[in-house]
């Protein structure tokens, strides 16, 4: 993991194409700024995501004001108009005999624009639906995640000692878990319960059990920065000057491994989307009445045959999605640290 240090002390390293006089009084996190506004390819990463996030939320305008359709309740025997005819929305077989039902395929218009599922349901309303909850969890999921482990790291990586050890074991333990493995032991367990306090159908599980799991991908690299940044000059000139421990980890410290968080939080968006529809797709992630991009890809893996735009788009937008973080990552970056672009090019 590179080290994005703003501290006092730290040497202004250039950009490609920047000169002395042009950063002269700036302050880094503004120079960071004004490199990734340059950076056309994470610009154009960002207005992606933005565009997916736009769509997805306005998923009650699409299906109550353009599809006209009820996106979470069966559809068996409902009828619709496509090319001036009416046409039924679960279809007889095709064949000699005509066994089977199929659901219909995309009209390319305002219903069923890419088709339904197998309960007669708009498939194109479902996938904005499902973006909301992948979007919310992957979003609420990697911010707790980011969150706790910056403190956990900012904790171990001052106090150190004791408190580093406990800590560093306790992050070990739950490394030492394959990721999908413990997600799912989590999610079966949890969604086994029938408290009042634990609901089966809440967004919350998912989203905390993913947060957990990911905890140690954060902490480590955000500890080691800790550990680097408490050795530096100004923070011993802060000691020196009877500075508090507050004071030292808020104002001396954090702000200096911010950036490394900056640069970990869309990257781990990315990553808890891939999670959160992967545990949907076991059937362990988001639960009836909700639906996610996972729940979509398997209602249609029975008709993958038949009817594969069912689980074409919302793969198509889980690509989409994790491809513009990925790059938005890269971007943010290279313009907290542009020795990161220099060194790639010199390899």
């Amino acid at each position: 993991m590179a080290e994005f240090a703003f501290g006092p002390e730290e040497e202004v390293v250039l950009a490609p194409g920047e000169a002395a006089q042009q950063i002269a009084g700036k302050s880094p996190w503004r120079l960071a700024g004004r490199r990734l506004l340059r950076d056309r390819v994470a610009l154009g990463a960002l207005a992606l995501f933005f565009l997916i996030v736009v769509v997805c939320f306005s998923a009650p305008i699409y299906a109550h004001h353009v599809a006209h359709t009820v996106v979470f309740g069966s559809n068996l025997n409902g009828t619709t108009t496509v090319n001036g005819k009416t046409v039924e929305v679960i279809q007889q077989g095709t064949g000699e005999l005509g066994i089977g039902e199929n659901p219909i395929g995309p009209t390319w218009q305002t219903n069923y624009f890419i088709g339904s599922d197998a309960q007669g349901r708009d498939v194109m309303a479902r996938v904005l639906y499902g973006g909301r909850a992948s979007l919310g969890i992957g979003v609420g999921s990697a911010a707790i995640c980011c969150l706790f482990a910056t403190a956990f790291a900012l904790l171990a990586g001052f106090f150190r000692g004791f408190t580093d050890s406990v800590l560093s074991r306790v992050m070990d333990l739950i490394w030492a878990f394959p990721v999908y493995l413990l997600a799912i032991s989590l999610a079966t367990v949890l969604l086994s319960q029938t408290t009042p306090i634990i609901n089966p159908a809440s967004l919350w599980i998912p989203t905390l059990i993913i947060a957990v799991v990911y905890i140690p991908y954060v902490y480590r690299p955000v500890r080691g920065q800790v550990l680097s940044t408490r050795e530096k000059e100004y923070v011993e000139a802060s000691v020196s000057q009877g500075a508090s421990n507050l004071r030292l980890i808020f104002n001396e410290i954090m702000p200096n491994v911010l950036s490394t968080v900056i640069v970990l939080f869309p990257l781990m968006i990315a990553t808890t989307i891939l999670t959160e529809s992967a545990l949907s797709f076991l059937g362990i992630g988001v639960q009836s009445p909700h639906a996610s991009w996972g729940t979509i890809i398997q209602d249609g893996q029975e008709l993958l045959y038949t009817r594969p735009w069912v689980a074409i788009a919302p793969g198509i937008m889980i690509v989409l999605t994790v491809l513009s973080l990925n790059v938005l990552g890269d971007g943010v970056r290279d313009a907290l640290d542009p020795r990161a672009k220099i060194r790639a090019a010199k390899e």
